[in-house]
């Protein structure tokens, strides 16, 4: 099968072109960053083929799907890998740029990439779309915010996705992790505090990349008439809090 992966320049998209590529499939590693995907291309050999592309930017996106091969094209999976979270503070301190990188990204790219190959899946009658969420969909935390609210958005238009869906052969589904460790995802929510990243990992042991590659290769693999809705994933030291209660 050929698997299109947003956001593959590292992290989790990194770690599921190497479990597909692994496994004998060919996959559209796609970034921002041209350095990461010819570094991974050339660890991945010809199954990966990099394309440099910006999912905020809806040009970009037209123009790199323009150059994929004739042999590329027929896109069996699509894992809209790409997005962020920036920052913790509280709604009324948070950057209103933040909220709008996040939306951006998170969204509108996650939207626009699915309208632009979900056209020819429907037609042939068959494909994948894998949404990347997350627990925050689900579940408020302080200063989760507009990151959260994105997510939320990711596992109705999955949902919403399937209603339209149903009949057509193609299936639609919301990955949705909670704590996951080893990849850039706290680096660039506290804007390279380093410091502050590693202190959200500090006697844990979070979820992993390839933890996340290995389930969305075995949602990828299942039989065609199987599809799974949403699948939450959190590591056993993750939990459910109480609910804030503001004493006077």
């Amino acid at each position: 099968m050929i698997v299109f992966i947003t956001g593959a320049s590292a992290g989790f998209g990194a770690e599921m072109a190497r479990t597909f590529v692994g496994h004998g499939h060919q996959v559209v590693i796609s970034g921002r960053r041209q350095d990461r995907l010819d570094a991974l291309a050339a660890e991945l050999g010809e199954l990966a083929l990099p394309l440099v592309m910006d999912v905020t930017d809806k040009a970009s996106i037209n123009e790199a799907l323009s150059l994929l091969p004739q042999s590329w094209r027929q896109v069996d999976v699509l894992i809209n890998n790409a997005g962020l979270a920036l920052g913790t503070q509280p709604a009324h301190e948070a950057p209103l740029a933040d909220w709008e990188t996040m939306i951006a990204t998170n969204c509108t790219g996650l939207v626009t990439m699915t309208r632009a190959l979900l056209p020819a899946m429907v037609a042939r009658g068959s494909g994948l779309i894998i949404n990347l969420g997350s627990v925050a969909g689900a579940y408020p935390y302080p200063g989760g915010n507009v990151y959260g609210a994105t997510k939320a958005f990711v596992d109705q238009f999955t949902l919403n996705l399937r209603a339209d869906l149903v009949g057509t052969g193609v299936r639609a589904t919301n990955l949705a992790p909670g704590l996951c460790g080893g990849t850039e995802f706290s680096n660039v929510r506290f804007k390279g505090d380093d410091a502050a990243a590693a202190k959200v990992y500090e006697g844990t042991v979070p979820l992993t990349a390839k933890d996340i590659a290995q389930t969305a290769y075995w949602i990828a693999t299942l039989p065609p008439h199987i599809n799974v809705n949403s699948i939450e994933m959190m590591p056993t030291c993750q939990g459910f809090g109480p609910f804030a209660i503001k004493r006077v």
